[in-house]
């Protein structure tokens, strides 16, 4: 890793960790614990792949080493995915504003963008199998079962595209479905344009 890559490593580290930190507070607000605090927080996509990006840029901040090529591939595929998802499905939901825009803006918009051009311009592009686009959706397909089961349980749901309390099971099927097609579609694009920036 070059020293600009550990730079560029490093801010995306840091503006990750600041965005985290500043929602944790927002949301102990609503919450009225650290617990509760936590637990909604665990709750979302957006906040778990964030969490990732955080740790995975502060691994290489603080080693001086890159991460896989196959890891730095999926995690941006994944970051991109919640940009897309978001503009496209739920922004319209939310009007927020002050501290809690800026924390919206930088979950959704900002630090994706970021990670992208870090894996654009400083990721190692080894040849990625096409098959790496199958194995990426571990994590989509884990958080599905996740917030669908945990939604079962406690009676809310993350998006109203997993909700199952509204939803019949062949909507709901439909929508996972289509989703790790998007994924799919999306991990074959990042594995294609890796192969063009090697040769």
């Amino acid at each position: 890793m070059t020293a600009t890559a550990r730079l560029a490593a490093t801010f995306v580290f840091l503006l990750a960790l600041l965005t985290i930190a500043v929602q944790v507070p927002l949301t102990y607000e609503d919450q009225g614990s650290l617990g509760a605090t936590l637990w909604r927080l665990g709750w979302f996509f957006t906040l778990l792949t964030n969490a990732m990006v955080c740790v995975s840029f502060g691994l290489m901040s603080i080693r001086g080493r890159s991460l896989s090529a196959q890891w730095l591939g999926g995690l941006t595929l994944w970051i991109l995915i919640v940009a897309v998802v978001y503009h496209a499905l739920l922004a319209h939901l939310y009007e927020e504003t002050g501290l809690r825009w800026w924390t919206d803006l930088s979950f959704h918009t900002v630090i994706p963008i970021v990670t992208a051009l870090y894996w654009l311009i400083f990721a190692p592009k080894t040849p990625l199998p096409w098959r790496a686009a199958a194995v990426w959706l571990w994590w989509p397909v884990v958080y599905c079962l996740y917030a669908i089961l945990r939604g079962l349980a406690t009676g809310a749901y993350p998006y109203p595209f997993l909700d199952a309390g509204k939803l019949t099971l062949v909507q709901l099927a439909i929508n996972i479905v289509g989703l790790a097609l998007g994924f799919y579609l999306g991990g074959l694009a990042i594995i294609a344009i890796a192969r063009l920036f090697r040769r």
